[in-house]
């Protein structure tokens, strides 16, 4: 009986989170006069795929769809180097004041990113960066303390006689961490990965404030454009954008499951 009831609640919880999905997918196979009419039908009939097509054309999907890659792609790589760097100095190396600069790296996760954004907006203005990508991709080169903390505690779980055995041979710090860290932390790296791209991939924020090109517009920025010039939206070619834009975060997390659970729990072993 109790297992009974906790997949009962396990099958009740995941229906809240599929129905809207199953909205999607149903409304972007819709005509118009399908979605106003008085009575839902989940399956359409006749089905117009042509939704798709609009989508596609109207909303430069392709286009958005190659900078959102292009974003996701150096934001992933930025993160993974500097957060794995700063990881690896507050786990692996011994310094001074190492614990009190952790401390400060971990109470900056407390400020939102909306208190950010002026004096972040002034800065890249001044540089000169303020229309072009690279605000969407410099600050992430510096790391994120989210990610700095979650591989701390990954590689404060790696024996140390791995590094000291290193440095007995002639291996520099960076070596160690490329060769030796880097490696065996391939789980955590992946949740990483993971995390980055979604925040990429979904970020209408960030976009909206310093991309003023049509050129360079993310595919979430791309459907809020093309919403607003309708004051009001086609919903068949939208919820079409919207699911062409689901699908592949759903392909990405059914590839990266095993690895995503296996870091988020690996990287809890260690406390300090």
């Amino acid at each position: 009986m109790k297992k009974l009831a906790a997949h009962l609640s396990l099958i009740l919880i995941s229906a809240i989170f599929l129905v809207p999905l199953l909205c999607i997918l149903s409304t972007s196979l819709k005509g118009s006069e399908q979605i106003y009419s008085a009575s839902f039908e989940w399956i359409p009939d006749p089905i117009h795929w042509s939704n798709f097509t609009v989508a596609i054309s109207k909303i430069s999907f392709l286009r958005s769809l190659l900078n959102t890659v292009y974003l996701a792609i150096f934001n992933i790589a930025g993160v993974i180097i500097a957060s794995s760097l700063a990881a690896y100095a507050f786990a692996a190396l011994e310094w001074r004041g190492r614990e009190l600069v952790f401390m400060i790296t971990l109470a900056t996760i407390m400020l939102p990113d909306m208190v950010l954004m002026v004096p972040q907006f002034t800065l890249f203005k001044q540089l000169g960066w303020y229309g072009t990508m690279l605000p969407l991709i410099v600050p992430y080169f510096c790391g994120l303390p989210f990610y700095i903390f979650l591989l701390r505690q990954f590689f404060l779980s790696i024996p140390k006689d791995l590094a000291d055995s290193a440095r007995i041979d002639g291996a520099t710090e960076f070596q160690i961490w490329k060769d030796i860290y880097l490696p065996l932390a391939k789980p955590a790296l992946m949740v990483v990965g993971l995390f980055q791209f979604l925040i990429t991939w979904n970020d209408l924020l960030k976009p909206s404030i310093f991309l003023t090109d049509e050129n360079k517009y993310t595919l979430s920025l791309a459907l809020q454009q093309y919403q607003s010039k309708l004051g009001g939206a086609e919903w068949g070619p939208l919820m079409a954008s919207v699911l062409l834009m689901i699908i592949p975060v759903l392909i990405l997390f059914l590839i990266t499951q095993k690895y995503f659970v296996r870091g988020i729990a690996m990287s809890g072993l260690r406390e300090s």
